[in-house]
């Protein structure tokens, strides 16, 4: 039998094996686990290749190294297929990875997850849904996942972990070149306060274009659901959404304006069939059903029975502020009333948390029962 440092070469070298079917791998790792010594002529008996025996015996001899110096720091570990912390989700998936790097608190892989993903370049609608969401559904017992991406997967991953520090964070690269740069930040944030980051690939790979379409399967194989925030026709989030279809998980949207083309890709997946996220309570309760470690009911979920008795000041002035930036002067001009007025009435319904203020004006941040029953359009 192999040592733990024997382990992890046989497994890194067996990865890099090229045209070899998933099951002849896994066959293939189950084999040389039993010699202590591996030579040229063991190789030959498993029936690989020269070609193959060579790959195996090319795989870095210092990255070899490297990851067994690696594993000996705190919370820093190594877990292949039979690792009693590889997550069962993924071996549901076509393909799962042989084995994950990760870094933290591993007992999060066992854990109830939602994968919470969207653009880089996010609107402010985005991130404030993102940030919310995030937040309110890590308090049900959820640990939050996505790509530490910039945009809707750092707002994700921050949201979570300052509400319960649950989050894990799956890279296009291995550990030793976190990525993006901007993020490290954050990737030590999400150690620090007990989440976690993995990744399928050795510590030296760098992040390049090929990574991230594989990294995106594990972050929607780890999930039970698949949030998307803001996504584009073309954006890489739909790549993940169409893994957890295929992996048989719950698809989720969160729906915006009909004019943004940032928002286009959700409503494609709510035309697909996906469900149309309005609160966190959406989710918890969807989830919940098949996992009862989901904490429910929803926290603070709205009730617009009693939503209805709290008067609503401006709701026709309400009515003017979009999903999109709208300057104070068009929701003046469409509210019929002079601009001073106008103001006013606006920073009233800021501090009621209906709308917010950014560059350029305010956009609405949630939608009142009061609007939908008047005879203003929303």
């Amino acid at each position: 039998m192999q040592t733990k440092f024997e382990e992890i070469e046989t497994w890194l070298r067996c990865v890099a094996i090229k045209n070899i079917k998933y099951p002849d791998r896994l066959y293939l790792l189950d084999a040389l686990q039993q010699y202590s010594q591996i030579s040229r002529d063991t190789l030959r008996q498993l029936r690989l290749t020269e070609r193959q025996i060579s790959q195996y015996n090319g795989f870095s001899a210092r990255e070899i190294t490297r990851a067994q110096r690696w594993i000996t720091d705190k919370d820093q570990h190594f877990i292949h297929y039979y690792h009693p912390y590889y997550p069962e989700s993924l071996k549901q998936c076509a393909s799962p990875p042989l084995y994950l790097f990760a870094s933290g608190n591993v007992e999060l892989l066992g854990k109830v997850q939602l994968a919470i993903v969207g653009s880089r370049n996010c609107s402010y609608y985005g991130r404030y849904w993102a940030a919310k969401l995030s937040s309110d559904i890590a308090c049900h017992n959820v640990v939050i996942t996505s790509g530490l991406a910039v945009g809707i997967d750092a707002i994700a991953h921050r949201a979570a972990s300052s509400s319960s520090g649950e989050t894990i964070a799956v890279l296009g690269s291995g550990l030793g070149h976190i990525y993006p740069p901007e993020n490290i930040s954050l990737y030590k944030e999400i150690i620090d306060k007990g989440g976690l980051v993995v990744s399928e690939f050795p510590l030296g790979v760098p992040p390049i274009g090929v990574n991230f379409p594989r990294r995106n399967r594990i972050i929607s194989g780890l999930s039970a659901g698949t949030l998307v925030v803001e996504a584009s026709l073309r954006s890489g989030s739909l790549i993940t959404a169409r893994y957890a279809l295929e992996q048989n998980r719950n698809v989720y949207a969160l729906p915006g304006s009909l004019h943004s083309p940032s928002s286009a890709g959700c409503h494609w997946l709510i035309q697909q069939g996906g469900l149309l996220v309005r609160e966190a309570g959406d989710i918890i309760e969807d989830l919940h059903s098949a996992h009862p470690s989901v904490l429910y009911p929803p926290l603070k979920s709205i009730n617009f029975e009693q939503s209805d008795k709290v008067p609503l000041p401006f709701a026709s002035l309400l009515a003017n502020v979009g999903d999109e930036v709208t300057s104070v002067d068009v929701v003046a001009e469409r509210a019929g009333q002079p601009v001073p007025e106008t103001v006013v009435a606006l920073l009233e319904l800021e501090l009621a948390g209906w709308i917010a203020a950014v560059p350029g004006g305010y956009v609405r941040l949630r939608r009142a029962s009061h609007v939908r029953r008047s005879n203003v359009l929303v």
